[in-house]
């Protein structure tokens, strides 16, 4: 791949790196490191902000705005189960941002199908490849997080730590993030694989890496947004308490196609 263009990518990481860390951070912090570090300290910070802003606007809506509304008084989460989903996210944090870190040097070396600009190949061609990466994607975090369940040494010394919050007053947005560090990277790692597959847009890869993290806040809220096909909280509150269905990521597609959908609007007639 020729080099002017492979150096578009670093300009725009390097462009991104600054806009970040010159606003959060003192110049003489980061300025002096190497542009490999710059940029995971720059997926650190803001995914660290991502991951604080989401949970506490979201918190803050269902616990206290909307009170009572979307879960009832004993269903929501106390303090100590907040505070240790809180501390094992930001024990996973610096090396979940090592994944973007080195996808974005992938990227830069030219070793993946990215692309730097959506005229380099069209608006048809961005949004029907973006569509091939999303099922791509879909796919693979399905089977990712299936066998983090069926492979039981994955489970036993990776998955369960997240499983700890198997209860609606153990689960909170701040458990979107609450797992062992190469359980996250793993479950992400589909986003890196497809870059190889099919091509796709530098900056949008970026984003819905980042995307991940508001997502996952909302899943791990318990309230059932109803939104049909999207795998949301209501479906994932199902997996948590009956750790054997509704594995999808973004929809319930994958998990129609292998016969380990659940549906919460079912579960609830069972109920009544």
């Amino acid at each position: 791949m020729d080099t002017n263009y492979l150096q578009l990518f670093v300009d725009e990481t390097s462009f991104t790196n600054r806009m970040v860390l010159g606003t959060l951070l003192p110049a003489k912090i980061w300025e002096p490191l190497p542009h490999f570090f710059q940029t995971w300290l720059r997926n650190y910070t803001s995914g660290t902000l991502v991951y604080f802003i989401t949970s506490l606007l979201w918190s803050f809506y269902v616990y206290f705005y909307k009170h009572n509304v979307y879960v009832p008084k004993d269903a929501i989460p106390s303090r100590k189960a907040v505070l240790l989903q809180i501390y094992v996210a930001m024990k996973a944090m610096p090396w979940y941002c090592a994944l973007p870190t080195i996808s974005e040097y992938m990227v830069e070396n030219g070793w993946t199908r990215c692309f730097p600009r959506i005229s380099d190949v069209g608006w048809f061609s961005y949004v029907l490849n973006l569509g091939f990466y999303l099922v791509l994607v879909e796919f693979g975090i399905y089977w990712m997080h299936r066998e983090l369940h069926d492979i039981k040494p994955l489970y036993k010394y990776l998955h369960a730590t997240h499983h700890i919050y198997n209860k609606q007053n153990t689960l909170s947005p701040f458990a979107g993030l609450a797992f062992h560090p190469l359980d996250g990277i793993l479950q992400a790692v589909p986003h890196v694989i497809a870059l190889f597959l099919v091509p796709m847009h530098f900056t949008t890869h970026i984003g819905l890496l980042f995307i991940e993290a508001i997502w996952t806040a909302n899943i791990h809220d318990c309230v059932d947004g109803k939104m049909w096909p999207v795998m949301g909280a209501g479906y994932h509150t199902i997996h948590h308490t009956t750790y054997r269905h509704n594995y999808g990521h973004y929809t319930v597609w994958m998990d129609w196609m292998f016969g380990t959908l659940r549906d919460p609007c079912e579960e609830e007639n069972k109920k009544i």
